[in-house]
C-alpha cells in the first residue's frame, strides 16, 4: 500500500483485513485544546448551522478542564512558575486557557426573548455564564473588558463581523502579546450571498483557524446543504424574498414572525436562496443615486414616488416583470418582495447609508417630499449607525 493511496481507501482496506464490512470514517468530535496558545478562532456558517452552540461546547469543556491539577494549569496559562498561575480566590495570576468569557454583540440580545439574562443562547438550548457574559457594542468596550478581566484566557465572541474593523487588531494584538485565544462564531456572508464587511474580510486575514458549519436547507422541498443565509418578511401570509437593497445590517430572531416589518432568516441552498432585485440595484437604482450625487434629483425622486404610490408604474416593477415574469423560467416567488412595506424607505437608506451617494439634506428632502416612514428610517438608519435628525 503507497502513502499516496487516499486515507478512505486505507481505511476499508484496514477493515476487510480484520474481517468487518467497509465502514465510512468520519472526524471524530474532539474537545477542545486549552494547551494551545494565541489561536484565533473562526466559527462561520450560514443562520441556524450550530456556530453558537459550538460555543456553547467550548464553554462546558472550560467547566471539565478547571477541575485538573496545577499541573494542567501550566499547560492552559502563560504562567512561567508556580507563583504565576491564576488564583480564582485572590482574581491574582497569569490568563489561563480555561476561563472563558462570553461577548454577545448589543443588536443581539433581543434574538432569545425569555432567555435568562446571562444566557449563552443558541437554537435548541443556552448555557448560563454568571458573571462571565456582557453585551458588547464596539471593540473599545471589549477591549476594556479584557484589561479589566486579566485572568480570562480564552474570548469567545459572537457575532464577531458585526464589530467595526478595529475589533480584528484588538483580536490580533492580546492573541500574539499574551496567548489569549478567540472564538469567535459569526456569518461571514450576508443574505446578499457577499462578503458581510471590511470587518469581516480583516477576521479572515488575521485568523489562524476557520470551522465552516453548514445547515439543511430550510426550504420545505429540500435536504441539500445550506450556506447561505435567506432573507424573507411574511406579509399577509405570504413568504416574501427580501430585496438586494434591503438594508444590510438588522438581526434577525429565531421565532418566525408575522410583523411585514421585520424580517425571517433562514438556510438555504442555492436554488432556493431567493434575492430578487440585483440587477435593477446595479442597473436602475444605484445610478439614479449616482445622478441625485451630482445635483439633479428628480429622476430619483420620480422612481421613488412611483414606487411608493403607483409601484406598477416604476422601474422597478417594469425590470421584475421582463426578469421574471416575461421569461422561460418564471419565479412568482420572486415578485413577492413587491409585496413588502417601505420598499422606497428600504432604496433610501441603500443609497445613503451604504453606498454614500446623498446627503443628509437630500435624505430629508426626499422624506418629507415623499411623506415616508420616519420610524422605520430611523429604526434602520441607527442600525446602520447612520441616523439622521429630521428638523
Amino acid at each position: 500500500m503507497t502513502s499516496t493511496e487516499p486515507v478512505q481507501e486505507q481505511i476499508n482496506a484496514w477493515f476487510k483485513n480484520l474481517g468487518f464490512p467497509s465502514l465510512v470514517m468520519h472526524e471524530p468530535k474532539a474537545h477542545f485544546d486549552f494547551s494551545a496558545a494565541s489561536r484565533r478562532i473562526l466559527v462561520v456558517g450560514p443562520m441556524g448551522s450550530g456556530k453558537t452552540e459550538y460555543a456553547g461546547h467550548v464553554w462546558r469543556d472550560a467547566q471539565v478542564a478547571r477541575t485538573k491539577s496545577s499541573t494542567v494549569q501550566r499547560l492552559t496559562s502563560g504562567a512561567n512558575s508556580q507563583k504565576d498561575l491564576f488564583d480564582p480566590a485572590s482574581g491574582i495570576g497569569s490568563a489561563d486557557r480555561r476561563y472563558t468569557f462570553f461577548a454577545r454583540y448589543s443588536l443581539d440580545k433581543e434574538r432569545f426573548p425569555g432567555y435568562p439574562d446571562d444566557a449563552l443562547a443558541y437554537r435548541g438550548g443556552y448555557q448560563r455564564c454568571g458573571e462571565d457574559i456582557a453585551t458588547v457594542g464596539n471593540s473599545f468596550t471589549l477591549e476594556k473588558l479584557i484589561e479589566a478581566r486579566p485572568h480570562i484566557g480564552t474570548w469567545i465572541i459572537d457575532e464577531a463581523a458585526f464589530y467595526d474593523e478595529r475589533l480584528a487588531y484588538v483580536i490580533k494584538k492580546e492573541s500574539d502579546r499574551r496567548g489569549l485565544v478567540f472564538v469567535m462564531p459569526t456569518l461571514l456572508l450576508n443574505f446578499r450571498g457577499e462578503i458581510f464587511n471590511a470587518t469581516a474580510r480583516l477576521l479572515v486575514e488575521t485568523a489562524t483557524e476557520i470551522y465552516p458549519f453548514s445547515a439543511y436547507c430550510e426550504h420545505p422541498d429540500c435536504l441539500q446543504n445550506g450556506y447561505n443565509t435567506y432573507r424573507y418578511y411574511i406579509v399577509d401570509g405570504i413568504e416574501c424574498p427580501a430585496l438586494y437593497f434591503d438594508p444590510l445590517i438588522i438581526i434577525g430572531g429565531d421565532r418566525k414572525k408575522e410583523d411585514p416589518f421585520e424580517p425571517n432568516y433562514c438556510t438555504r441552498c442555492d436554488q432556493h436562496h431567493f434575492l430578487p432585485g440585483k440587477q435593477y440595484t446595479f442597473f436602475t437604482l444605484k445610478p439614479l443615486g449616482i445622478e441625485a450625487s451630482r445635483g439633479n434629483m428628480e429622476p430619483l425622486l420620480g422612481e421613488l414616488a412611483a414606487i411608493q404610490h403607483d409601484i406598477e408604474h416604476s422601474e422597478l416593477y417594469n425590470t421584475f416583470k421582463t426578469e421574471y415574469l416575461d421569461c422561460a423560467n418564471p419565479s412568482p416567488e420572486r415578485m413577492n418582495a413587491l409585496r413588502v412595506p417601505c420598499i422606497a424607505e428600504r432604496a433610501l437608506i441603500f443609497l445613503f447609508a451604504e453606498q454614500n451617494l446623498l446627503s443628509a439634506d437630500q435624505m430629508r428632502r426626499l422624506v418629507r417630499t415623499l411623506h415616508l416612514n420616519k420610524d422605520y428610517l430611523d429604526k434602520r438608519l441607527s442600525d446602520n449607525k447612520r441616523p439622521l435628525i429630521w428638523d
